[in-house]
């Protein structure tokens, strides 16, 4: 039967404006991991540079390096106070790697070729519900990344900008008096327990990761002055996490596997805790009903699905997660404006 409807939906040249628009988004990705590649906003800096400088100390062609200025500042990376004259943005400047809340590591590992390769198998993820990373590279993400240092290094590098943020609010949006360790699961180089251990100096923290995980944290623990109250531990959370602990921290994990591979990281935490004790999962929520607002999320929860085989989570979903685990979620907040994490507090379950 015909589709009657089609008459009606009569599409305007802004909806058309904006198929376009998300369809050149991977361009404007790449414009900014070339950018970063290149140096752009480090040889800039704080002056108006024209494209014939930036090409001579960059190495590059200039008439395409012109080409590339223009981009970024159509993209408000950039911004030309004379013609073919370029200085950086606050938007851009987070593309300097020198600063503290750079994010250009991020802009690289999301615009490095392995991790699009499984994007492009998008329609195999959905027709059968499995990750496409394995296909395509013959191993899956985490133990490629194994054997991959410069993109390893690359990936935590990234998770620890995309961590930055948390780890400023995160002190101040939860009572960590109540405990004396607090055990980061996952935690890589350390970014979100040296916050917490940073604003509350009468706690003790345990930093838990793979030795690939752990290979920035010592430098990251000693830039936050808290070496001296955090202890390194190699291991695997698939079986078992350090023992010790009155809290125990996950902060972009769980989102990482699928729900028999959650439940079991869960519930070695459960088995690890003393009484009173609590995890607390830091995730983003993904809403009962859609929302443009949390386009991103969406996107993630594909991403995770291609690359990883995990996905994003409602607050059902985890509580379901983590009754598997004989946990029992006693509250979830928003961290803050402007953040889409909660934290997601679990105790153990009784009865």
């Amino acid at each position: 039967m015909a589709d009657t409807n089609k008459e009606t939906r009569v599409a305007s040249a802004e909806d058309r404006g904006r198929v376009v628009q998300l369809v050149v988004g991977s361009l404007a990705a790449q414009t900014l991991r070339a950018a970063v590649r290149l140096r752009v906003v480090e040889i800039i800096g704080d002056k108006e540079r024209r494209a014939a400088e930036v090409a001579a100390e960059a190495g590059t062609q200039p008439q395409a390096t012109t080409r590339l200025l223009r981009a970024l500042a159509g993209l408000g990376i950039l911004k030309e106070r004379a013609p073919g004259s370029y200085a950086v943005t606050p938007a851009g400047s987070l593309l300097d790697p020198g600063r503290p809340d750079s994010l250009a590591a991020l802009v690289g590992i999301f615009g490095e070729p392995v991790m699009l390769r499984a994007w492009e198998h998008l329609d195999e993820g959905v027709r059968t519900g499995e990750t496409t990373f394995a296909s395509v590279f013959g191993a899956d993400f985490f133990p490629y990344l194994k054997e991959h240092p410069e993109l390893s290094a690359l990936f935590n590098e990234a998770m620890s900008q995309a961590t930055s943020a948390t780890a400023a609010q995160l002190p101040q949006a939860y009572d960590f008096g109540r405990f004396t360790t607090v055990a980061d699961i996952g935690g890589g180089d350390g970014t979100l327990l040296s916050g917490v251990l940073r604003e509350h100096p009468r706690l003790s923290g345990v930093l838990y990761d793979t030795e690939e995980g752990l290979a920035q944290a010592p430098r990251t623990l000693r830039r936050h002055g808290v070496e001296d109250r955090c202890s390194l531990v190699v291991g695997d959370f698939f079986r078992s996490v350090p023992e010790g602990a009155d809290l125990y921290l996950i902060k972009s994990i769980l989102h990482d596997w699928n729900d028999d591979q959650a439940a079991a990281i869960l519930g070695h935490c459960r088995a690890a805790l003393p009484p009173g004790g609590r995890v607390l999962i830091v995730e983003p929520l993904v809403p009962e009903a859609v929302s443009s607002e949390t386009a991103g999320l969406y996107l993630s929860d594909l991403n995770m699905l291609l690359n990883v085989g995990g996905r994003e989570r409602t607050r059902e979903e985890f509580a379901e997660v983590c009754d598997r685990a004989g946990l029992s979620v006693t509250s979830v907040t928003r961290l803050g404006e402007g953040n889409a994490f909660c934290l997601i507090e679990a105790a153990p379950a009784t009865g």
